[in-house]
């Protein structure tokens, strides 16, 4: 019986991006990933768990967010990895991470279920405001990624809120000043 003997030539790849995300670049967008992430899962937790007047009007429109959500989550990583940043979306660092409030435990009735994923959606625009203008000046085209995700979770945020307000007579806190 022949033996045959496979030699593998041993290369190495070498590339030469035109630009890599320098440790700031990266941290602001582990930062949005991270809040994308937590943003996800609480939509799925308040979808599963609410109760209560216009319970199925917020249970399909918790989808919304969540899709939007994951959605997001995974562009932001891809943009990273095309920086040649590692993405880290485990629970144990968006549960160390997330600037979002926890959202509750338990059945949540409606109102205060989309009180809580109101306030999570802006908590995620807020970081992602809060990184735009350093993430600009290094890398313009994820400054893009980062418009489209504001004004897709902005409009969310507000359809969701709209349930809770009266005409001329609530504006959230952040826009009264």
């Amino acid at each position: 019986m022949a033996t045959t003997v496979t030699r593998h030539r041993s290369t190495q790849h070498v590339s030469h991006p035109a630009f890599r995300a320098d440790a700031a670049l990266a941290g602001h967008l582990q930062r949005v990933l991270v809040d994308l992430n937590d943003l996800a899962l609480q939509g799925k937790q308040a979808h599963w768990n609410a109760v209560g007047p216009n319970f199925r009007d917020l249970h399909l429109q918790l989808d919304e967010i969540v899709d939007a959500a994951r959605e997001f989550t995974d562009a932001v990583a891809e943009r990273m990895r095309a920086l040649y940043v590692v993405p880290d979306g485990t629970s144990a660092r968006t549960a160390a991470q997330s600037s979002l409030p926890a959202f509750p435990g338990g059945e949540v009735a409606t109102g205060e279920a989309i009180d809580a994923i109101v306030a999570s959606i802006y908590a995620v625009t807020g970081t992602v405001r809060e990184v735009h203008d350093a993430v600009d000046a290094a890398d313009p085209t994820t400054a893009d990624l980062l418009h489209t995700i504001l004004d897709r979770l902005e409009q969310l945020a507000w359809l969701t809120d709209a349930e809770r307000r009266a005409p001329e007579g609530s504006v959230p806190e952040a826009i009264i000043a």
